[in-house]
């Protein structure tokens, strides 16, 4: 299995050499030169596999270039860290199913990427004798997941940028109450999409990346989709029996690479039934599939702040399997991005966009009502994000079919949102009832690059 990138600009390089690259060299996305194909027969095969064990098949048909034994025991350190047994179970409630991803040590679907990046990269700089320098862009939760999948690795030091009082009070916490002297956050004046716009900016600059030894944590890395990819065949297998009805997923979507990961599972073969991107206020990747509107706004700030988000880096890995490939037709569509803020789709494409996703927004007032009445009529609480996912399902989603919800966090990681939908106080897991009063660190900068370069510069290991 070799990786090329959407931009059509490298030579195909192994997998390892794709996570340790995170952003392609000439400025695109890595992707598996094709994907491998499981059969009905094998799907059926995998029921009563563990979580461990279903990832390693799933994963395993990605990477060639790691032995066997030292694959199974990356994954199995990786999903040891969660306190549920299943590590993402499933649960029912008022006629949808629940997919809970927040077990991990940070509460959000995150961990389940980032603790096995964390150890691929431990494992593949041993193996190497190199360090590592990772810059990442998070609205919230990729940053925490990110900083607990590496705190205490060898050779690797992180750097985190995140928009400054725009994310929930325990997403700073989890990140800021780091102390590690490997690890740095910087709070930007500015939104996620000018966090994140520096951060490609950087990788951008190829004898900065080369120098100092850049890596990726952002979604932008594959093995960060590859690895979320599992838990749609999970939940599919969990949902299903022999008399299989149809399944469809309803994903809370920011940044695209949630949903990207269950394109995958779809494009392997899973038998998924409709794949549901659902938005906030921030509804550009709506307005595109319904609208065929691609066209740039502000950035709202709302009460699911993880999908604050205009400019979903990982949209680029769909457009290049829309555009069948064709490197030349998605360079345009990136120049007209810039040019003049939004990207042209023809009506053939737009019909193949429908085939492959619907959509909808939801609204905060929506938002606050779905938490209220899910609770009220279940006694389940969810968090602002997985609300969207929830309100968006019941909408949408057809009621003879198995409805899955990605629960994307904890509802603690947003209590403030949760008690202003319910007018308690939200029960805290001890792993946050232990962040308040924590010692903090935290660089406040404005949203500069060549301040956030000489920052990184004065503070590499």
């Amino acid at each position: 299995m070799h990786y090329i990138s959407t931009r059509g600009g490298i030579s195909p390089i192994t997998f390892k050499d794709a996570v340790m690259m995170g952003l392609a060299s000439d400025g695109g996305l890595l992707l598996p030169q094709s994907y491998p194909v499981i059969t009905r027969e094998q799907l059926e095969s995998w029921r009563g596999l563990s979580y461990p064990e279903l990832a390693f098949e799933v994963i395993s048909r990605f990477v060639d270039d790691i032995p066997t034994g030292d694959l199974k025991s990356l994954i199995n350190r990786s999903y040891a860290t969660f306190t549920h047994p299943d590590v993402t179970p499933v649960v029912k409630h008022n006629g949808v199913y629940i997919l809970e991803l927040f077990h991990g040590v940070t509460l959000a679907f995150k961990d389940v990427a980032l603790q096995f990046l964390g150890n691929l990269f431990e494992y593949i700089l041993a193996e190497r004798k190199q360090t590592l320098n990772i810059i990442g862009a998070t609205s919230g939760d990729t940053g925490s997941a990110a900083i607990h999948g590496v705190r205490g690795k060898k050779g690797i030091s992180i750097f985190i940028l995140h928009p400054h009082g725009k994310t929930s009070a325990v997403q700073a916490m989890q990140m800021t109450s780091v102390t590690d002297a490997n690890v740095h956050n910087i709070a930007v004046r500015g939104t996620f999409d000018d966090c994140q716009d520096m951060v490609k900016e950087l990788f951008g600059d190829l004898v900065f990346k080369e120098k100092y030894s850049l890596g990726a944590v952002n979604s932008i890395n594959w093995a960060r989709v590859l690895a979320q990819v599992v838990y749609y065949f999970y939940a599919w297998l969990r949902v299903t029996d022999e008399k299989t009805i149809p399944v469809s997923f309803s994903v809370p979507t920011g940044n695209f690479g949630d949903i990207f990961a269950g394109y995958v599972a779809k494009r392997m073969g899973l038998p998924v039934d409709k794949l549901l991107l659902a938005t906030n206020e921030n509804n550009i990747l709506t307005r595109f599939i319904n609208a065929a509107d691609y066209s740039l706004g502000g950035v709202v700030s709302t009460v699911s702040p993880s999908m604050d988000i205009q400019i979903a880096s990982n949209f680029e890995r769909y457009l290049y399997h829309l555009f069948a490939g064709n490197t030349d037709r998605l360079k345009e569509a990136f120049a007209e991005l810039k040019e003049h803020g939004r990207i042209s789709c023809t009506p053939d494409e737009m019909i193949l966009v429908r085939n492959d996703f619907c959509s909808a927004s939801v609204d905060q007032a929506s938002t606050l009502q779905t938490i209220r009445d899910f609770y009220a009529e279940t006694g389940y609480l969810l968090d602002p994000h997985t609300a969207v996912g929830v309100k968006a399902a019941l909408d949408l989603l057809p009621t003879d079919s198995a409805r899955v919800c990605l629960a994307t966090a904890h509802p603690a990681k947003f209590s403030e949102t949760v008690e202003q939908s319910l007018g308690f106080q939200v029960p805290l897991p001890e792993s946050v009832n232990e962040l308040y009063g924590k010692p903090t660190r935290c660089e406040i900068m404005d949203a500069d690059i060549d301040k956030i370069r000489e920052f990184f510069i004065a503070h590499i290991g």
